[in-house]
């Protein structure tokens, strides 16, 4: 009954639960359905071989196929090969070739690759590409044609690249007047009469343009030279008609890069502004002291040519310090001479506040100025070594501004002070001159006096 058992159970787990039918009813049809399940494994398994040597044909014949391909490749990669080397020797045969029948030609084109290639460059920055821009094209398929060995430049090829190069030279020498669009300082686009000035300049309704070989467009540059001459020749050379005689013409001979440099140069508004508040205050300063100075130089002359006058005169004038010093004697002249001396001093006195007036002013202007200016280069030179540590010294031209601008103040200062100590020392003299001739004239009026009642 064990084994029996053991039996049993082993039948169950071979056929599986998918393979179960429904329980059996006796132990006899237990067993037919054990024995079932066993023939349909061998069925199975039989089906299952079968189809493993199936497949395993199918397997030898797509291996026998690729062999075949494989050799089949192997003999198409020899016979390429061969034609290669084949095709090499007639490559090595047709150079040598060409390079007989060339001969003395073959360096004529090499000289013409180079002429080409050089023309191309110089075309393409010259202003007269602004009128011929179809060379550019020419000059291109050209280079193309000379660089590769297939086929040779033409003699129509050969004479328009001599014909182009004719052409600038002979266009270099003139002075041609088209119509172009201009891009304006605004960033206006405008269809207007441009001057071409040979190679080097054009200019358009009086002011320079520069032109842009990258994009092939004209602009106006954003800020003119600042020099009336240059403005006054780009006028007249935009003006100007074929019967008309010479004209005087501000030319640039580096093609726009003096122009650049002359545009980029600080003009004297930029180089007041670099000064700051410092500068601003040495500027009012100096314009204050300007003022008085003048003003005190009127005053003081006016003084001094009546005080001339009354040098010629008897009688005493009240319309000048040496009338009212001579009008203090008269209204005591019956006095004692030490009287007389004491009125005199009194009168000379009560003059000097008048003459001396904003002296002392136009001193200390030109004795500040150079200091005001001093301390805006002390305060620019810390700002600069401010950006140094921030940003390292690598740029020079970054320090050399800094700089610049700290020293400006420096040139204010003595432009200030320099025009303040020449007009302090005119000023001091004439109104020197007029005390001297009030102190020797009440001098001379006490010893005449004295020699009188003495």
């Amino acid at each position: 009954m064990k084994r029996l058992g053991l039996l049993i159970a082993t039948g169950l787990l071979s056929l599986g639960t998918a393979n179960a039918q429904e329980d059996a009813a006796s132990m006899g049809e237990l067993l037919q359905q054990i024995e079932q399940g066993q023939a349909r494994d061998s069925q199975e398994a039989r089906e299952r071989e079968a189809r493993f040597a199936a497949n395993r044909n199918e397997q030898q014949n797509t291996l026998n196929q690729s062999r075949a391909e494989r050799t089949r490749q192997e003999n198409n990669s020899e016979r390429l090969e061969q034609l290669f080397e084949t095709q090499q020797q007639e490559i090595v045969v047709a150079r040598a070739a060409l390079d007989e029948r060339l001969g003395a030609l073959k360096e004529l084109f090499g000289v013409l690759q180079t002429v080409t290639g050089d023309a191309q460059g110089r075309f393409k920055s010259s202003l007269t590409d602004i009128q011929f821009p179809d060379r550019s094209e020419f000059l291109v398929e050209l280079g193309g044609k000379m660089a590769g060995s297939s086929s040779l430049a033409s003699i129509e090829e050969i004479e328009r690249l001599w014909f182009e190069l004719q052409r600038e030279v002979s266009e270099s020498g003139k002075i041609i007047r088209f119509n172009h669009d201009v891009t304006t300082a605004s960033g206006e686009v405008v269809n207007t009469a441009v001057t071409r000035v040979g190679l080097f300049n054009i200019v358009s309704d009086g002011g320079y343009l520069e032109y842009n070989p990258a994009t092939g467009s004209i602009k106006e540059l954003l800020r003119q030279p600042e020099q009336s001459r240059y403005a006054d020749s780009a006028v007249a050379m935009a003006t100007v008609t074929p019967g008309d005689g010479p004209v005087r013409f501000g030319f640039d001979g580096t093609r726009g890069g003096i122009l650049a440099l002359l545009v980029e140069s600080p003009t004297i508004k930029d180089r007041i502004n670099q000064g700051g508040i410092v500068g601003y205050c040495i500027i009012a300063l100096g314009i204050i002291g300007l003022l008085i100075a003048f003003w005190r130089f009127i005053a003081l002359s006016s003084s001094s040519r009546k005080v001339t006058a009354q040098l010629k005169r008897d009688t005493a004038s009240s319309d000048n310090p040496l009338g009212r010093v001579l009008a203090a004697y008269e209204s005591n002249k019956s006095a004692d001479t030490e009287t007389i001396e004491l009125k005199l001093s009194e009168a000379a006195l009560k003059e000097m506040p008048g003459l001396t007036k904003g002296l002392l002013f136009i001193k200390v202007v030109s004795a500040v100025a150079p200091l005001m200016g001093l301390l805006g280069t002390v305060t620019g030179m810390i700002k600069t070594f401010q950006v140094i540590t921030l940003y390292g010294a690598g740029d020079p031209k970054m320090m050399a501004g800094g700089i610049s601008q700290a020293l400006m103040t420096t040139v204010l200062g003595l432009v200030v002070a320099i025009p303040m100590v020449l007009l302090h020392t005119i000023v001091s003299g004439q109104s020197r001159k007029i005390v001297n001739i009030l102190n020797s004239q009440s001098a001379g009026i006490v010893a005449s006096h004295s020699e009188q009642h003495g």
